[in-house]
């Protein structure tokens, strides 16, 4: 099922408002681990997959890449993405990230920011990626965590008063569809296990560098006490991988 929530005008406009959104990389609170996964872009050829608004486009551009080529399936999320480009080296398609056609050896380095967890087959686009890279090749990205997706509620456990006690975890086994709330809006995620995004990027041919949990920064925990929960369990996954 290839889903495209964001050009239903109502989520979308909730989604706007997100702190990512308008801040761009900076208020996206796992930026200051996956900036650090990321390799030299500087006369890199670059592929964005589920590229949004286009930060990680423009940032890949700012850090010198020879070109980048952003994909989305959201109509909206390229209609924003061009408004606020005005690179020529960047281009945009609207396409699934499932049906984009890779060449082989196209690329230098393939990212993507929180868009697998959207997509059936983790396995398949492995594939599709790796072929698409030149020998030594980075492949970086994002996901929510498989703490985070397994359980369909995705949320804390309360106490009567409103309290957050614990994090639970239940069915997180058992890979697969779940339909949860993002936005107050139902949408479906794929829940899969850590060590399937790590043993589908090896069967895949890929040679894993870095893996890291995501936690909040010292900025974070000043500007809002509150992100000291954030520490209590894992929102983002994060890996990077080689050719």
């Amino acid at each position: 099922m290839k889903q495209n929530k964001y050009d239903n005008q109502n989520f979308f406009s909730k989604y706007e408002q997100m702190p990512r959104s308008v801040k761009g990389l900076g208020g996206a609170g796992e930026w200051h681990i996956l900036r650090d996964l990321l390799p030299d872009f500087k006369h890199k050829n670059v592929l964005d997959l589920g590229c949004g608004f286009g930060w990680h486009c423009r940032y890949a551009r700012e850090q010198q890449a020879s070109s980048v080529i952003g994909v989305d399936i959201s109509e909206n999320m390229i209609r924003k993405a061009c408004e606020i480009t005005s690179d020529p080296l960047i281009s945009y398609v609207k396409a699934p990230i499932e049906d984009f056609a890779f060449s082989e050896s196209q690329f230098d380095v393939v990212i993507s920011s929180l868009a697998f967890h959207y997509i059936e087959s983790f396995k398949s686009i492995c594939e599709k990626i790796y072929n698409s890279l030149r020998f030594g090749g980075s492949f970086v990205f994002s996901v929510e965590h498989p703490i985070f997706t397994a359980r369909r509620e995705q949320d804390w456990y309360y106490d009567e008063q409103g309290n957050r006690l614990h994090w639970p975890v239940d069915h997180y086994q058992k890979e697969g569809v779940r339909k949860a709330l993002f936005l107050n809006e139902k949408v479906i995620k794929y829940h899969r296990t850590i060590s399937t995004y790590m043993n589908d990027l090896i069967d895949a041919g890929f040679i894993i560098k870095t893996v890291k949990e995501s936690f909040p920064s010292d900025v974070m925990l000043k500007n809002d006490p509150k992100m000291e929960d954030e520490n209590r369990r894992p929102m983002f996954l994060m890996i990077s991988a080689s050719k």
